[in-house]
Parts: structure tokens; C-alpha cells; sequence
């Protein structure tokens, strides 16, 4: 058994420096490198005053995967696919790397995702897909403290998954071309996964309950108004005048049980315009009987600080991710790392990689996720819901490409 998995990261930004975070919590894994060329060397020297490995700077992709047993893409959606041809032709020509993580969204569109999945298969590299909310402690404690109830009542029929903040950190998230779309492309993969993993009844696979359809509505709500447009093109030089996108998407996929034939719905809201504490998750379900909720605004830890205080406060996001507020009452997570699932995920990837296997979410998972965003983005444009049974409409999601995607927001905006 390997007993320290040298792990090189791909990008130095916010996303992660939050890996970095949990790995503080996970023994077992090192990060050994990292290529990032505008944030290499401030992530290195961040990850060795945290005692997190020798993190050494390289120049190219090709040298990471040289001297390391996975790597973590983190880097922007845009360059993924790049990135991952890259790491391909490292291994085909020997590299050391046999395993491969990557965050949410596995690809911008249908098309990329199954070239990553295919690039993978080809190589023989072991994946994890990074979707941190599956992972997350609340979301596996019911599961298991609800696996009797579920049992004798039946699965729960109802989820309903929400993630919200004020906005991205980033220019290029708020680029459609370069991010893959909006909100919905940016936290719907999260939403939408974690309702199909709720809805799946425990012992099945992660793929059981078969999509049938799914009906989605969008909106440029908060970011479509002159004032905060004039904003976002100061700060960022995005504009959502010209190259909108979605700040609002909210729908519901219906999946079919197999077995039974019973239906069970998962409804999911995502929005760039949530002006409270910061980041919010929220996900609840409803069975036979039973239920169950969790809110990750709910903390054992509030602070007040008041108008006189607030000049020493430095980061508000100390606190909670996507704080949008130095004053007041501020609700404080202690440990968001851990919160948002992000420790389990990575020492989930440990354990599977160490067995020679795939992660509980292997990019194949990924792939299914992004068929399902790429369905929501569909049924918005058309106005219709989209039928998932239909071989048509799966021959047409592989090549399509929504118009949000392509810079054409104002035509469904």
C-alpha cells in the first residue's frame, strides 16, 4: 500500500487553497507540486508553511506528472480539456502519474466532459470527480441514519437542493464563453447531483434511478440591472450587456425508479444574488413518513461586530465563504473545509486510489452530470421540458452547445 500519495495541484486560486485546507485534516496525501503560472509560487509557499508537502513549482504539466501519483485539476473550466490532453500524452509517454482528480464541471459541455472520461480510459488512469456536496458529513449521516426508515417506508421522493452567494471571486466565472454559462453551469452540477445521489435508494448504484426528464427556467435577475452591470464591467471588464448570462436557474429532473416504476423528483435553485450572511446549502428531502433538512447557515458560532469595529476586521471570509459583510451579526463556520465535504472527498480519492480503484464518483459520474446540466440549459431554451427517454434529444445533447455558452445570452435572457 502506497503510504503517502504525492499529489501535484493544477492552479493556485481560491478553489485550491481550499483542497489545501482539507488536507490539513487527511492523512496520507502530500502535495508534492503544483503548475500554475500566474499563482505557482504563492500557492508553494502557502502549502509548505501549512506543513502540506514540498510543493515544488514546475514549469510544465509534463514535469508535474513526471513526479507525482495524481494530480488535481483546479485550474479554470476553459483550460481542463487542455490540461488533460496534456497530462495524457505525460502518461503515454511514461510519466509517473496514474491517477487524476478534477473539480465540478467535468467539462463546459457534453462533448468535453466525455473526452476527458475518454482520455482517462485510454490512459488507465484512475478519476475522482470533485463534487464536494455529495461528500459532505450532513448529506452521509442521514443517508445512513435513514437507511432503516428507507427500508421499511421506502426512498425518499422529494429532494430539493439550493446554493446560493452574491457572486464569484473571478473574472472568467462570470464569462459564459470561458466559465461554460452562468450560475446554473457554475453550481447546478452541484445541486443537481446531490438530489439524484439523495433520491438513490441506499445499496444501489450511484446511477440507479433512471432520468426521464428534466424542465428548467433561468433568469438575469440582480447582475442584468444597469447599476450592477456598470459594476461588473468596472471590476472584472464582463459585459453583461453585450455577454449576459444567468445569475437564476431553478428546475426539477424527474427520475424513475427500475424496480418499481415509481417516480421521484429532485428540485434545485442556484443564485448569484444571495445578499445574507454568504454562502448558503441547502438540501432537504421528503419520504414515506419522513425527513430530513440541512442549512449550513446554521452555526454554533455567531459574531457581532459594530460600525466602530469594522475598520479591524481584514476578511470577512474568515468567517464564512462569500461573506458579503465585515459588520453585524456574521455567522462563522469553524472548519468550512470539512463543512462543505471537501476533507471526505479528497480522503475518499485516497482510499479508492490506494486500492487501485476509481473514486465513489469516478469521471464517468461527471459525464452524467454534465448530460443533465446540458439538459436544464436545453429545456430553457426551447421552453419545453426535455425528455431524457427520447435517443434523439441524447444524440443531440453530445454535440450541443447552449447559447448562453456561446456568448448569445441575450437571445434567452
Amino acid at each position: 500500500m502506497i503510504e503517502q500519495l504525492k499529489v501535484g495541484y493544477i492552479g493556485g486560486g481560491f478553489n485550491a487553497h481550499f483542497h489545501a485546507r482539507a488536507l490539513e485534516q487527511v492523512r496520507g496525501m502530500e502535495i508534492a507540486g503544483v503548475f500554475s503560472p500566474n499563482s505557482g509560487p504563492k500557492f508553494s509557499k502557502f502549502a509548505q508553511e501549512q506543513g502540506l508537502g514540498p510543493c515544488k513549482v514546475y514549469p510544465t504539466v509534463r514535469e508535474l506528472a513526471q513526479n507525482v501519483d495524481t494530480i488535481l485539476i483546479t485550474c479554470a473550466n476553459f483550460a481542463r480539456l487542455e490540461i488533460m490532453e496534456e497530462i495524457a500524452a505525460a502518461k503515454k509517454a511514461g510519466a509517473r502519474v496514474w491517477s487524476v482528480m478534477c473539480e465540478k464541471p467535468l467539462g463546459r459541455n457534453v462533448a468535453e466532459a466525455q473526452r476527458l472520461v475518454q482520455l482517462a480510459e485510454e490512459c488507465n488512469l484512475r478519476t475522482a470527480y470533485l463534487e464536494n456536496q455529495i461528500h459532505m458529513k450532513a448529506i452521509q449521516i442521514q443517508k445512513a441514519q435513514l437507511e432503516p426508515t428507507e427500508r421499511s417506508m421506502g426512498p425518499l421522493m422529494l429532494t430539493r437542493s439550493a446554493e446560493e452567494h452574491a457572486g464569484p471571486h473571478e473574472g472568467w466565472f462570470w464569462d459564459p464563453t470561458r466559465q461554460g454559462g452562468g450560475v446554473l453551469s457554475d453550481m447546478g452540477c452541484h445541486s443537481i447531483a446531490v438530489g439524484w445521489y439523495l433520491l438513490n435508494p441506499s445499496g444501489q448504484s450511484l446511477t440507479y434511478l433512471q432520468p426521464q426528464t428534466v424542465n428548467c427556467d433561468l433568469g438575469l435577475l440582480k447582475w442584468g440591472q444597469p447599476l450592477w452591470r456598470d459594476r461588473l464591467k468596472k471590476r472584472f471588464g464582463v459585459d453583461y450587456a453585450m455577454m449576459p448570462a444567468e445569475d437564476f436557474a431553478t428546475g426539477i429532473v424527474t427520475f424513475k425508479n427500475p424496480a418499481t416504476g415509481q417516480l421521484s423528483k429532485a428540485q434545485f435553485t442556484d443564485s448569484w444574488m444571495f445578499e445574507k450572511q454568504g454562502l448558503r446549502l441547502f438540501m432537504d428531502g421528503m419520504g414515506p413518513g419522513y425527513a430530513f433538512e440541512v442549512n449550513t447557515l446554521s452555526s454554533p458560532l455567531n459574531l457581532f461586530i459594530g460600525d466602530e469595529a469594522a475598520a479591524a476586521v481584514k476578511d470577512q471570509e474568515l468567517a464564512l465563504e462569500k461573506s458579503t459583510s465585515s459588520r453585524g451579526l456574521l455567522t462563522v463556520q469553524p472548519n468550512e473545509a470539512d463543512l462543505y465535504g471537501y476533507v471526505d472527498e479528497n480522503r475518499d480519492a485516497l482510499n479508492a486510489f490506494r486500492k487501485g480503484t476509481d473514486a465513489l464518483l469516478p469521471f464517468s459520474y461527471g459525464l452524467e452530470i454534465t448530460k443533465l446540466v446540458m439538459a436544464a440549459y436545453l429545456s430553457h431554451e426551447s421552453r419545453q421540458t426535455v425528455d431524457l427517454t427520447d435517443p434523439a434529444i441524447q444524440r443531440k445533447l453530445e454535440t450541443y452547445i447552449p447559447l448562453i455558452q456561446q456568448g448569445r445570452g441575450r437571445e434567452v435572457l
